[in-house]
């Protein structure tokens, strides 16, 4: 893309920009307005000036309690905007954490992502908080972040769909998600998913959690494939499950199109 889409911070990783992409139709998402990110629990004061410079009306936080509890967010003092967020747990660990178990070599770590992200569309609890973010960001009030733990796995799915929504090719939108990749310090966010991931099982191999904290075509291929075998399309999962009908559609491209 023709602009840096990667906020530089040093304690809040992945944090960029998934507009700028064209759709269908004609015309691209808006810049400016729609973030991605991992948790802010790290942040330092300027990065907290960065984040509050955005002017951001929601936080969609799409972590479960323990996993806030265990790393909460940081906010800047000029912070103003509504955080949602599930009160419950929208997963049983964080799904790098999760796949972890499986993973006793690299291989095993593919194979446990995509088993792990068949199983996303079918999270009610995490669907609940997916629902709030369509319907906040169908309001049109301002910018936006939505944020897991790592910002990969939860959030990539989530902003898979809301590309879908808008009109985004998919594979532009595979590219967005394959990002995680290369945006931001990838060293230091494999480092910190080591940390939590080795306190659980125990001194798994560097190889293994690289692949546990980057992303693969595969995984998000396998949430794609999930929603299609039990919903039937995309369009009927996000109606059925996310509320997002043809009102709502139509809301979100009005505000999120220019």
């Amino acid at each position: 893309m023709s602009f840096d889409r990667v906020l530089p911070l040093s304690g809040v990783h992945n944090f960029r920009d998934y507009g700028g992409y064209a759709v269908a139709g004609g015309g691209r998402v808006k810049r400016g307005l729609l973030f991605r990110s991992g948790e802010h629990g790290k942040a330092t004061d300027d990065d907290l000036a960065a984040i509050d410079a955005l002017d951001l009306r929601h936080v969609i936080d799409l972590r479960g309690n323990s996993e806030r509890r265990a790393n909460p967010c940081k906010r800047g003092p000029a912070f103003e905007a509504q955080v949602l967020f599930f009160d419950g747990e929208t997963a049983g660990l964080a799904p790098h954490v999760e796949a972890a178990k499986d993973a006793i070599d690299a291989d095993a770590a593919h194979s446990a992502m995509e088993q792990l992200y068949s199983q996303l569309p079918t999270r009610d609890k995490l669907n609940w908080i997916l629902k709030r973010y369509f319907a906040a960001l169908a309001n049109g009030e301002g910018a936006s972040v939505v944020h897991c733990l790592a910002g990969k796995d939860r959030t990539g799915m989530a902003v898979d769909l809301l590309h879908h929504v808008l009109g985004v090719h998919p594979d532009d939108a595979m590219e967005d998600y394959l990002l995680t990749n290369t945006a931001g310090d990838l060293d230091a966010r494999v480092a910190a998913g080591a940390k939590a991931v080795r306190a659980k099982y125990g001194n798994i191999d560097d190889a293994t959690i690289k692949v546990l904290m980057g992303v693969d075509a595969r995984y998000l291929t396998a949430s794609r494939n999930a929603v299609v075998d039990h919903f039937g399309t995309v369009d009927a999962f996000l109606e059925q499950v996310l509320d997002v009908d043809a009102a709502r559609r139509d809301a979100l491209r009005a505000h999120l199109i220019e």
